[in-house]
């Protein structure tokens, strides 16, 4: 098998061009590389660029945005931060920033926040609870995992407190008791 070493961009269409640029900046601490009036590429690391813009208000001002909230398509995309304690940095940094996720959720190999940008596309920040990949697929093929897929909501900001009181790391990356997760309703398909 013949397979990409990695995934090394994504490009958003949308209408508030330079809202989402604004955004992306903030959340990823990520730099703009090129901008022009149609596109805008941004990177956060060592990458030429990792996400882009296309600007439709220039490519395409006479159609109207459709809605969409509940048609076919991505409905996220996540990205992993080094350890918890970056992962919990990054949280503050955006709550600082009044930038809050709508949803957290402990899904047993990740700690995550989701996130919406001002076109509400969904992005995940998360933190692997597991300290090996392998550890991470066999959880995945466990009883455990199969009677709950989803994981655990928790509350944010005790979370957080949690962790600037200095429970221990191992504690925190621990799957909380609690229900399966419901989706939000800000989600757009949760009850």
């Amino acid at each position: 098998m013949v397979a990409p070493v990695k995934i090394a961009h994504y490009v958003l269409r949308t209408r508030q061009f330079e809202e989402m640029i604004s955004w992306y900046e903030k959340v990823f601490e990520a730099k703009v590389q090129h901008q022009d009036p149609v596109i805008a590429f941004l990177t956060f690391d060592d990458e030429h660029h990792r996400i882009a813009f296309v600007n439709l208000s220039v490519l395409e001002p006479e159609i109207e945005e459709p809605d969409t909230s509940h048609a076919s398509g991505v409905d996220h995309v996540a990205f992993t931060y080094a350890d918890l304690p970056t992962l919990m940095h990054t949280y503050q940094r955006l709550c600082d920033l009044d930038i809050k996720p709508y949803w957290p959720i402990h899904h047993g190999i990740t700690i995550s926040f989701y996130y919406k940008d001002p076109d509400g596309n969904r992005i995940e920040l998360q933190a692997e609870v597991f300290a090996t990949m392998a550890e991470g697929s066999a959880y995945m093929q466990s009883e455990a995992f199969a009677s709950n897929s989803i994981g655990v909501n928790f509350d944010a900001d005790e979370f957080a407190a949690n962790f600037e009181a200095g429970t221990p790391i191992d504690q925190l990356l621990a799957m909380p008791d609690g229900p399966p997760a419901v989706l939000p309703t800000e989600h757009g398909i949760g009850k």
